[in-house]
């Protein structure tokens, strides 16, 4: 199935790259779906899939990147910050609803872990949003990261985090790490063997900049963003989880107390195995589910 590469005008003069996918029969106008990665994934790695099914179910799907990622402008590269990529996805959902063909009245909203954070936060704020899934999304970065990293190098890390806000008052650069490194010896944001095989089953096209690296501060922000006391806000705005059993990335503990929090309309979708299982081995799982759920809840105008 095809798609257009089109670019989101974002704050600052940042343009974000994106897929558009339109329904391959059918007259609109349609409702739509935005969808993005989590943190440090771009839209290559596993998205195309869920777009792909999405828009033949009868739907509009824009897939954007985030800002230092990918082909999305935006300096210095590779720099997390949570609450700009929120702020991001408003301009995304705004740039939908002007496309030819798109019912702005029924729009959805997907995001997956980090992004599946987001997706909680923007379905408790703009109620633009009539359907969002979640998928195995960031609970709470706080205790993610405490679980993470152990004990007797937590505050070797908490040192490298105010070493690298001193030297950029100084002028410096934020300090870089590697998004991912199974050495745990390694200075890395994760420490996955599971995010390594996802990352080598999806490879990059040419001329797209993987994401390898990203700043020391984006751990230090992720470690500070919250969005499970969002949850209860999302009502009444229809919300879908969906959650691991056995996920040690966003933890599935988490993700089911998030779920127990929220208010009616929700659903949970549950599937076995890891994080990372949610995009290859239960993709016809979490991706039905996801369909299912915006079928419902988007079948008619909002």
């Amino acid at each position: 199935m095809g798609f257009e590469d089109v670019f989101v005008p974002a704050a600052d003069g940042v343009r974000l790259h994106a897929w558009l996918f339109r329904p391959p029969t059918g007259d609109g106008p349609f409702p739509a779906i935005t969808m993005a990665h989590g943190f440090g994934g771009v839209k290559y790695q596993s998205l195309q899939g869920y777009a792909e099914r999405f828009s033949r179910a009868g739907f509009v799907v824009l897939v954007h990147d985030h800002r230092g990622f990918g082909l999305s402008g935006g300096e210095p590269r590779g720099d997390i910050d949570p609450w700009q990529q929120v702020a991001d996805w408003r301009r995304a959902i705004s740039f939908l609803e002007t496309l030819d063909g798109v019912d702005a009245r029924r729009i959805g909203l997907w995001g997956t872990s980090y992004a599946g954070g987001h997706a909680i936060v923007l379905a408790a704020t703009d109620r633009r949003i009539k359907a969002v899934v979640a998928q195995v999304p960031t609970i709470s970065g706080y205790e993610q990261g405490l679980r993470r990293v152990p004990p007797d190098r937590r505050r070797a890390l908490e040192e490298r985090f105010d070493g690298d806000e001193r030297a950029q008052l100084a002028g410096h650069r934020p300090e870089y790490q590697l998004l991912n490194s199974p050495d745990p010896e390694v200075q890395a944001a994760y420490h996955s063997p599971a995010m390594a095989e996802f990352n080598a089953r999806f490879p990059l096209p040419p001329g797209v900049e993987e994401p390898l690296r990203v700043t020391l501060r984006s751990t230090r922000k992720a470690q500070m963003y919250e969005p499970g006391p969002w949850v209860a806000r999302v009502s009444p705005t229809p919300l879908l989880m969906v959650v691991a059993t056995a996920d040690t990335i966003t933890l599935s503990d988490l993700g089911l107390a998030a779920y127990e929090r929220a208010l009616q309309p929700k659903r949970l979708a549950m599937y076995a195995g890891d994080h990372f299982d949610a995009y290859v081995a239960a993709f016809e799982t979490t991706s039905g589910a996801a369909t299912d759920w915006f079928r419902e809840q988007l079948a008619g105008p909002g």
